[in-house]
């Protein structure tokens, strides 16, 4: 069974080494593991919480797609896509923050950070503050829930986001009566969740301490690892590794037995003109590969964004069952359904139809089966099978997988049910999404049903 990772990045400015170090990274190893589904997201409406600058946001998503390809993320294996390529996020975000509790808000730290700053300044409490800020964790936990995310990646001052995500969830599935939506869990890669700036302080866009992972190129990389901030001490006096920012950073990119020579080397007294050379060339034996793709990628703006074309068509073929899903769970049903529903249960009980399977052998031999509505709708057609043994075994796991349990994929006319991953049964193409949607509704209610019977 695989795990299902989500994490992104919020567009806002040049990737630098915090962000490749706490999440590109960490998330390229993660998707080249077979037991990981993994998405992977550029955060831009996020991004339009901290910067109304049209030109500068543009020019992030550009640079953050292009380094995580760079960075070695293959498209063919991962969900790679933009947040605002996504309509069923937004959608999901009112959703969700029509059942999350004001106080939980309240409580997000960066509202509270806000308003303790007004404070402290005499101002209003609410000074500054848009709505956006406020409702910040509800899009987060919409990022996360949208697609069932098992595991969320995040730093550490990004952990009470995924808990608040935990609480959402858990809130739509208790008012709702089902369980609609997994309760993610947070992951923090401990010696690198938090690389330090120029300055000792968290590297971040929001401190202007970076150090840039690209841009620049060699030149800007090296000038700006020789800006970081050190203490006083004299080339020959002994530093402490364990409150040097140069060793912090040199321990992300090193193997233990480089950390461990330059940990002796600051013991020893190397001056920090010196330990910064040794950092540049350990972080450039690893960031110039990569540099040569990114470079290229830039220069070519078209390939990046039928990457994400693709990428966001995978996302959406997710999140769109789900957001049908959750339509329907809250009542934003079709009125076609809700005219036609009384004569269909008073039919249902006249002649206690119930949905069932239809096997038959095709004329190549192998063995087929549909699955009927109670009303006599086809809605599945299954793959073909050459033993009937497993064309049978898998009707038995439909019987008793019900519609959460599904995973349904949807195309431009119809609907892909998948089980472990692959494909085993399709519906028929429909003449519009709308049919295809109503049809969806039903396809799942005749799951529910014939989990019932089990």
């Amino acid at each position: 069974m695989q795990t299902r990772v989500l994490t992104g990045i919020t567009t806002t400015g040049t990737p630098h080494l915090g962000n490749y170090v706490g999440a590109i990274r960490p998330a390229v190893a993660s998707s080249r593991r077979a037991d990981v589904d993994a998405f992977y997201f550029m955060a831009d409406y996020h991004a339009l919480i901290k910067s109304d600058d049209p030109a500068r946001i543009e020019r992030s998503r550009l640079e953050i797609a292009a380094t995580w390809l760079a960075a070695g993320l293959d498209p063919q294996r991962v969900t790679f896509y933009r947040q605002s390529d996504i309509p069923e996020i937004p959608e999901l975000t009112w959703f969700l923050t029509c059942v999350t509790a004001k106080g939980l808000l309240n409580r997000a730290h960066a509202y509270k950070a806000a308003v303790d700053k007004n404070a402290e300044t005499g101002e209003d409490a609410d000074a500054g503050v848009t709505a956006g800020l406020y409702m910040y964790p509800v899009l987060m936990a919409a990022d996360i829930l949208a697609f069932n995310a098992h595991k969320v990646p995040v730093g550490r001052d990004q952990i009470q986001h995924i808990e608040m995500a935990r609480d959402i969830a858990q809130r739509f599935n208790h008012i709702y009566g089902r369980e609609f939506f997994v309760l993610p869990e947070v992951v923090i890669e401990e010696q690198v969740a938090t690389l330090p700036g120029l300055d000792g302080r968290k590297m971040s866009k929001s401190y202007d301490n970076t150090i840039p992972l690209f841009a620049g190129g060699k030149k800007h990389l090296r000038d700006s690892i020789m800006r970081i901030v050190t203490d006083s001490r004299t080339p020959g006096e002994p530093k402490d590794p364990d409150s040097s920012s140069l060793f912090t950073i040199f321990r992300a990119f090193a193997s233990e037995a480089e950390s461990s020579a330059f940990k002796q080397a600051l013991l020893d007294g190397i001056g920090w003109g010196e330990a910064k050379k040794v950092l540049f060339e350990r972080i450039e034996a690893d960031v110039a590969p990569m540099r040569e793709s990114y470079d290229a990628l830039i220069a070519r703006p078209a390939v990046i964004e039928e990457i994400l074309h693709e990428g966001a068509k995978k996302a959406r073929a997710v999140a769109a069952p789900k957001i049908a899903e959750l339509r329907d769970a809250i009542g934003l049903r079709s009125g076609v359904s809700i005219a036609v529903a009384p004569a269909v249960a008073k039919e249902e009980s006249k002649a206690g139809n119930k949905p069932r399977f239809a096997s038959f052998r095709d004329g190549d031999g192998s063995f087929r089966f549909r699955l009927f509505s109670a009303e006599g709708e086809e809605l599945l057609l299954s793959k073909s099978f050459a033993d009937p043994k497993a064309a049978g075994a898998l009707q038995k796991r439909l019987k008793g997988l019900g519609a959460t349990a599904a995973v349904l994929q949807v195309k431009r006319l119809a609907l892909n049910l998948e089980l472990d991953g692959e494909h085993v049964a399709s519906t028929p193409d429909y003449r519009d999404e709308e049919t295809r949607d109503e049809a969806l509704t039903r396809l799942r209610e005749a799951l529910d049903q014939l989990a019932a019977q089990e």
